[in-house]
């Protein structure tokens, strides 16, 4: 019954007041350990699997269909591996991997791991502003990002490996699916999420650094692209599971 619960039994609205999404491209073969055997990287030249880290502010997360009021305000950290799955009924989604999730207050950490697999943990988050520069930084999690919001022609990182942003909004999370694994029972937890006016701005990334990219022991990763949301309302439909065959 439990383990049910997790499984996001209802649908969930929330307003992203604003979501910042880098997104690292590594060689592919350093990426395919870390996902389950019903996965497939979703890659660029077959070359390039993608790992993406969203710092997003929340407002009014709750039940779908509740007032706003009853919902409430966290700041929520995602880091992701861009994947594959096809279903039962052969259809090929395009979705996100979990690999660590955290939040700023411990009644997200509390009820997020009542009702879903993605099992959070508080940390400090700071959002600062000196002039053009936004810094998000945490000292727990050791992380730190800074971003210049002056340049008005935002060109990709160095190392990407986009030839432009068109091709780099391919892979600009989140994507419209999140999967979960169970080895055990084979059984596959697909979350929809669905969002309106999602147009994604390019951002100059000065400075970063994530400590929990570097406990993944993979090499070559380099900064792909990144972009930010504002004023976003979103909701994850109920999850569904179905057995992988």
């Amino acid at each position: 019954m439990f383990s049910a619960l997790k499984n996001h039994p209802f649908p969930v609205e929330a307003f992203f007041q604003s979501s910042v999404v880098l997104t690292f491209a590594v060689p592919k073969e350093q990426l395919e350990p870390l996902i389950p055997e019903c996965l497939s990287l979703d890659t660029f030249k077959d070359q390039y699997a993608f790992v993406a880290v969203a710092m997003v502010q929340t407002k009014d997360l709750r039940p779908k269909g509740f007032p706003a009021f009853m919902g409430n305000d966290f700041f929520l950290i995602g880091y992701r591996i861009f994947v594959r799955y096809k279903n039962n009924a052969g259809k090929n989604l395009r979705g996100l991997y979990i690999l660590r999730s955290e939040t700023d207050k411990k009644k997200m950490e509390f009820l997020g791991n009542i009702f879903t697999h993605y099992s959070y943990t508080t940390t400090d988050i700071s959002r600062t502003r000196a002039g053009n520069i936004i810094t998000y930084a945490s000292v727990k999690s050791a992380f730190k990002v800074a971003i210049d919001l002056a340049e008005e022609e935002v060109h990709l990182p160095p190392q990407s490996p986009f030839a432009d942003w068109k091709e780099a909004r391919r892979f600009a999370g989140p994507l419209p699916f999140t999967f979960r694994y169970d080895a055990k029972t084979k059984e596959v937890l697909i979350i929809e999420g669905q969002r309106e006016n999602w147009i994604p701005r390019p951002l100059h990334v000065t400075d970063y650094n994530f400590a929990f990219l570097k406990t993944l022991d993979i090499a070559g990763a380099a900064l792909a692209n990144a972009f930010i949301i504002n004023n976003i309302p979103y909701h994850w439909k109920k999850g569904k599971t179905e057995t992988w065959q």
